[in-house]
């Protein structure tokens, strides 16, 4: 089985920075995309960044362009969202997501973490 274990959330107060880290474990050949996502209470989920899997394309939301920084190890099979000059704004549950190849010859699979709750107070 493949699992996906976020960690890093917490309380902080505005403008202050958190570090999020998810890590795949189980059955993995190999991981393409990877990214992280997060859901306001009422809203829908949103895409907050994604990494490929070289680490050599970065996408962002409009919303956190410039202050958080995605990136990945993929000798530990890591990706991480670095958080910084946070906003009441940003409070949500985070999600990771990765593409991942079980084996040789699967198909690739998408897999989410049970997410990390990140509050920032104003």
């Amino acid at each position: 089985q493949v699992q996906l274990v976020e960690s890093g959330g917490g309380l902080v107060q505005a403008g202050g920075s958190l570090r999020l880290s998810c890590a795949a474990s189980g059955s993995i050949f190999s991981i393409s995309g990877m990214g992280w996502y997060r859901q306001a209470p009422g809203k829908q989920r949103e895409l907050v960044a994604t990494i490929t899997s070289g680490g050599g394309s970065t996408n962002y939301a409009d919303s956190v362009k410039g202050r958080f920084t995605i990136s990945r190890d993929n000798a530990k099979n890591t990706v991480f969202l670095q958080m910084n000059s946070l906003k009441p704004e940003d409070t949500a549950v985070y999600y990771c997501r990765a593409d991942i190849r079980k084996y040789r010859f699967s198909m690739v699979e998408e897999y989410w973490g049970q997410g990390t709750q990140v509050t920032v107070s104003s």
